[in-house]
């Protein structure tokens, strides 16, 4: 273990926000662990973060699992013996379907990933910086601009996204004692996989389909290294990085 690196563990690291923040926080200085639920996938991203200079380790699960997620930070803290900064990433969407379309079953696998596996995760952080020396660390949440705008059939993700902005202001709440810190990135149109279709038009809420613009997904990785770095007695509690031009702000 090089004990100069710190520690960073990111959840849904196998492609897009997750792999390209994964990658920038090795080359900012920290070693990592990974987790996804994809494990080819997963392994490439372990091996990029080593080419970047990590110690860097994968463990594949789901992160609405309590006893994956128990494991994975197990494993962390086997492997480094600490945790400094959680990026709690992991995130998916539903059908973009009227509600009354959508199945419950839909409905849960959203908030299993997006809601409960951030909260699991947090807790199992939250442990781990309480009771490591010398203690305290940093908790990220992906909010989402959905944690302040619903895009036309999308209530499961923008209801976590929601959910996660209290999440957020608990955790920093509550953190306060112990030095741990928590903050909320809300991230518009970067150009990963999951906003190709962006590309193509989406449904807009005056029911017109239109082409939006993206940013490069290693500008939110950079801000989520702004974010890291900062020292114990700074905070950003809310960031919002977008394409400049997507809609958003305004009328659209």
């Amino acid at each position: 273990m090089n004990t100069q690196r710190k520690v960073a563990l990111v959840t849904g690291a196998t492609a897009g926000i997750g792999k390209a923040s994964a990658i920038a926080l090795a080359k900012a200085g920290f070693d990592l662990a990974l987790t996804g639920r994809r494990m080819a996938e997963l392994d490439a991203a372990v091996r990029a973060c080593q080419e970047a200079g990590a110690d860097a380790i994968g463990v594949a699960g789901d992160v609405g699992d309590a006893v994956v997620v128990r494991n994975l930070f197990a494993a962390t803290e086997k492997r480094f013996g600490r945790l400094d900064v959680l990026f709690n990433n992991a995130g998916i969407g539903a059908p973009a379907v009227p509600m009354d379309e959508l199945s419950v079953e839909q409905w849960l696998a959203v908030v299993n990933t997006n809601l409960t596996g951030a909260f699991l995760c947090t807790r199992e952080a939250f442990g781990l910086m309480r009771r490591q020396q010398p203690g305290g660390g940093r908790i990220i949440n992906n909010g989402s601009i959905s944690a302040h705008a619903p895009r036309p059939f999308s209530a499961p993700y923008t209801s976590t996204k929601h959910a996660i902005t209290g999440l957020t202001k608990s955790t920093a709440l509550d953190g306060r004692k112990f030095g741990i810190t928590c903050s909320q990135i809300d991230i518009g149109n970067a150009a990963t996989e999951m906003t190709e279709r962006m590309t193509k038009g989406v449904l807009q809420p005056n029911g017109e389909m239109m082409i939006e613009p993206r940013m490069d997904v290693n500008h939110v990785a950079a801000a989520v290294v702004q974010i890291a770095t900062l020292p114990p007695e700074s905070n950003i509690l809310f960031m919002t990085i977008m394409a400049t031009t997507m809609p958003f702000v305004g009328r659209g």
